[in-house]
């Protein structure tokens, strides 16, 4: 296996776990009402690769289940970068 694709991983199974932990860490904060994380920032991780760690502990934790921007979004941004994904390794 080549470098970038070791590197990618390792890259996806750190993006994954701190998303899983951001994801969490907010769930507790709304649980005892204290300062949360941005939805953008939970977006944002998503967007960096973290989509089916973020996606398995909101559904897991049942946290923020009831907006549509996730619930739609984070599974949108996955396939889409599961596509790309296919793509570079089709053609790359």
């Amino acid at each position: 296996m080549k470098w970038y694709w070791q590197a990618l991983i390792i890259y996806l199974l750190i993006i994954n776990l701190l998303s899983a932990i951001i994801t969490i860490y907010d769930k507790r904060q709304a649980i005892t009402s204290k300062w949360r994380i941005k939805e953008r920032t939970l977006l944002i991780f998503s967007a960096l690769g973290g989509a089916p760690a973020m996606y398995g502990t909101m559904k897991l934790i049942r946290h923020k289940t009831q907006k549509m921007k996730f619930m739609v979004g984070i599974p949108a941004i996955f396939f889409s970068e599961l596509a790309f994904f296919i793509f570079l390794v089709i053609y790359f």
